[in-house]
């Protein structure tokens, strides 16, 4: 089978610059496996910048599982913290995925970018947010429903960069011929619910997907940046 993908990201329409990152940054096809990562970072007004994008490129540069890549993301980032004290203190999510032709797919996770699976019109999230208010729904304190409104609602348990004793989901799934991935920064998440996610992406190609979703987030009022990659399984 094929791997078709597209990605794009946004500053969004509040923030002054956009601290995410996202790989790979053009589009394409391919017969053989692939990597796509999407990293959100956070710190001062170019800490984020330089965590996002130092993470990834240590996470993609390194041989091993998507975990084991995670962890090299953290690591790069921690010694970068060391070497520049104006730098300590930033941090990233990283959510990135490894898909095989043959439909394998593996997660390396921590922070609270998503990845969702689109099957026959059914959306699902396969990741877990590391957040206090997933916590929270997760030990019943709060409804699903009371996040959006939550004063904590983007507070993270778990990020890059801030300590080399991280934590790091890393989960498996099979991905069928049809079947849709979507990794996202919570520019998107936050901005528009998971329905709305399906519908814009129920149609359209990578790109399309990919840059309808940014817009739809833009018009619910764009107040994070916005980072989106869409991977096909094809026939």
């Amino acid at each position: 089978m094929t791997l078709s993908w597209a990605t794009g990201t946004h500053q969004g329409l509040v923030r002054s610059n956009n601290q995410d990152t996202v790989f790979p940054e053009a589009s394409g096809t391919v017969d053989v496996a692939l990597v796509v990562a999407v990293a959100d970072g956070m710190g001062g007004h170019v800490a984020g910048e330089i965590a996002s994008s130092v993470a990834l490129a240590a996470a993609v540069a390194t041989d091993g599982s998507p975990g084991q890549r995670v962890a090299a993301g953290n690591e790069a980032v921690v010694a970068r913290s060391e070497q520049d004290s104006t730098l300590r203190g930033m941090g990233t999510t990283i959510t990135l995925a490894e898909i095989a032709p043959d439909g394998r797919l593996v997660i390396g996770h921590v922070g609270d970018s998503r990845a969702y699976l689109l099957r026959n019109d059914a959306i699902s999230q396969l990741t877990r947010d590391h957040t206090v208010v997933a916590e929270y729904v997760a030990s019943g304190k709060i409804n699903p429903e009371d996040v959006a409104s939550h004063p904590q609602r983007s507070v993270l348990t778990r990020a890059a960069g801030l300590t080399r004793d991280l934590p790091i989901d890393q989960l498996e799934e099979r991905m069928v011929a049809g079947d849709r991935l979507i990794l996202c920064s919570d520019g998107l998440s936050n901005m528009i619910d998971d329905d709305a996610i399906r519908r814009i992406a129920s149609d359209g190609t990578a790109e399309a997907t990919v840059w309808a979703l940014i817009e739809a987030a833009n018009q619910a009022g764009g107040h994070d940046n916005i980072t989106v990659a869409v991977v096909d399984l094809l026939p």
